[in-house]
């Protein structure tokens, strides 16, 4: 068994690859170690909770004791299942802002500013704006993933937006065009009431081609021969064996697989690698390091009207927007809840948003847990650009191990300002006159929560992860030391081997991750073909006044 390209890992990007690649006639063996994304558990939006905490669809990472969180370990959902983390994520759809991209290119990543991504997001997206307004000059219209809009029918959505333009930042109707700062609908991956998947938009079609076979095992490492990928190392079906590539090996296992990949591979920094025995193929020291990720909290709000989701939140009404999602594919079960977001400014001198929210008609936890209090409303809130920085190690030289994984969060004093100024323009959103018929208090952190000291100590206690883990093996010049692969994705000092993921973001962009991790797929698929897409130049919004004012 062979083929012209090996990938390992079908998750967001992997599959963007693998379809690209065949589309352009070449065969492909994608490598994954979870098995199917059928059944509703996946498939409705509405159940979204369930996946992510099913050790059948996750691998179950959880990372190092974290310093500055109180000694807490956090968990790092990432997906095994066709699909990956895109079939056990939050299905929430944003492409970043124009000026991340911007700096991945001043960073080294030479052909990766926004005019040259622009037109990849244009290619991967069937945009529908659901009647809620957008500009279509800035989305794609026939591509592979469905990006919609929940129908946004509770009064809810409408009254957060409403506050944050009573705050003074402005409504946009389309945060992934040209303007992404202020407030307005959310777009989501979801098609006609199901999740739309990388394994929904990309692998399943990519199958019935004939040019994809996805085969079930473990990745153990890339087989190298003379400086070159030639095959991957797999344990399946209670043995190993070798799948060998003709042409290239792909790596898209994720930013907490693929550097583990490489590192048992022998590429990443050599005394790390020659601690646990194995070979230095080549010296790389930033796998593994540059690890990124975004914070958040919950902001939640008791309320005064009963017209939140709390009212399903019990076995009968569970089960009754099951039975309309089966029968019909519609009804609450057919959107994520995720239907109004907010993209803003901390202070005057920051030139584009690092505060994003998510806003959702109930309290309750990404575990499923609800708020105790009944019917309540949240803002998931936190910074987009954190300066800590963390890494991914071996734990040791088994591939069956998991590695060490410190994010190292909140260990700078740039991370507390801005947290604390997320918890206090959001009390100020939430203050607003829109809000006034349905705040009835504050549940976390609470009214009395309000000197620096008592905020840290919120955050301290109850900061969550967003699930957005990058940057492990980051895009840079060939010459400089720190990367791992150049602007092809080309891993530097060997030859047949990339990576495909979001390992190779310089830096985390402003918002959710599956977005650029499937357009960074579709990228790299153009430059293992030799082809690149004519750069757009649109001109993205900017505040005027920036440099002077917060909103």
């Amino acid at each position: 068994m062979q083929a012209d390209y090996v990938i390992v890992g079908a998750g967001s990007a992997g599959c963007a690859v693998a379809y690209r690649l065949a589309e352009a006639g070449k065969s492909v063996l994608v490598i994954e170690h979870g098995g199917t994304d059928a059944g509703p558990f996946i498939q409705m939006p509405a159940a979204l909770s369930y996946p992510m905490n099913m050790r059948r669809y996750d691998w179950g990472f959880l990372s190092e004791p974290e310093p500055h969180l109180g000694g807490r370990q956090l968990v790092c959902p990432r997906g095994k299942v066709i699909g990956g983390s895109s079939s056990i994520n939050g299905m929430v759809y944003v492409r970043g802002h124009a000026c991340d991209y911007d700096h991945w290119r001043d960073q080294g990543a030479e052909g990766w500013g926004y005019a040259d991504v622009l037109p990849y997001f244009k290619r991967m997206e069937a945009w529908h704006d659901g009647g809620h307004g957008g500009d279509p000059a800035w989305r794609g219209a026939d591509g592979p993933l469905h990006v919609t809009r929940g129908p946004r029918q509770n009064p809810l959505f409408h009254a957060f937006v409403a506050a944050g333009a009573q705050a003074g930042y402005g409504v946009t109707d389309d945060y992934n065009g040209a303007r992404q700062e202020g407030f307005g609908p959310m777009d989501q991956t979801i098609h006609r009431g199901h999740r739309w998947s990388a394994a929904n938009a990309y692998l399943k079609p990519a199958l019935k081609s004939g040019r994809v076979q996805v085969i079930r095992a473990l990745a153990r490492r890339v087989v190298m021969q003379s400086g070159r990928a030639v095959g991957v190392e797999v344990a399946r079906a209670g043995r190993v064996e070798v799948i060998p590539a003709r042409v290239e090996v792909i790596l898209a296992a994720s930013s907490i697989n693929t550097p583990k990949l490489l590192m048992l591979s022998g590429i990443g920094p050599a005394a790390h690698l020659a601690a646990h025995g194995i070979p230095v193929i080549a010296d790389r020291r930033g796998v593994g390091a540059n690890l990124q990720d975004h914070l958040e909290v919950y902001m939640q709000f008791a309320a005064l009207q009963p017209i939140t989701l709390y009212k399903y939140w019990n076995l009968v009404g569970k089960a009754l927007i099951g039975a309309q999602w089966l029968f019909t594919r519609k009804g609450l079960g057919a959107s994520n809840q995720f239907e109004s977001a907010g993209f803003i400014r901390s202070r005057a001198g920051v030139a584009y948003p690092d505060i994003q929210f998510h806003f959702l008609p109930i309290a309750v936890r990404y575990d499923g847990k609800a708020a105790a209090e009944g019917h309540g409303f949240q803002a998931h809130v936190g910074p987009m650009r954190s300066p800590s920085r963390g890494s991914v190690t071996l734990r040791s030289a088994d591939p069956a191990a998991a590695p060490v994984i410190r994010f190292n969060y909140m260990s700078t004093d740039q991370d507390w300002q801005d947290f604390r100024a997320c918890i206090r323009l959001t009390r100020e959103i939430f203050a607003q006159p829109a809000m006034a018929a349905h705040v009835r208090h504050e549940i976390q952190p609470g009214a009395g929560v309000t000197t620096d000291d008592q905020i840290d100590a919120f955050i301290r206690d109850h900061a969550e992860s967003a699930y957005h883990p990058c940057g492990t093996a980051r895009m840079g010049r060939a010459d400089d030391p720190g990367a791992v692969v150049d602007p092809m994705g080309r891993v530097i000092g060997v030859d047949g081997l990339r990576v495909a993921d979001s390992s190779i973001f310089p830096r985390v962009t402003n918002g959710n991750l599956n977005a650029p991790s499937i357009m960074a797929g579709e990228k790299i698929a153009d430059h293992i073909l030799g082809r690149r897409l004519p750069a757009d130049n649109a001109q993205p919004w900017l505040h005027p006044d920036w440099q002077v004012a917060q909103r």
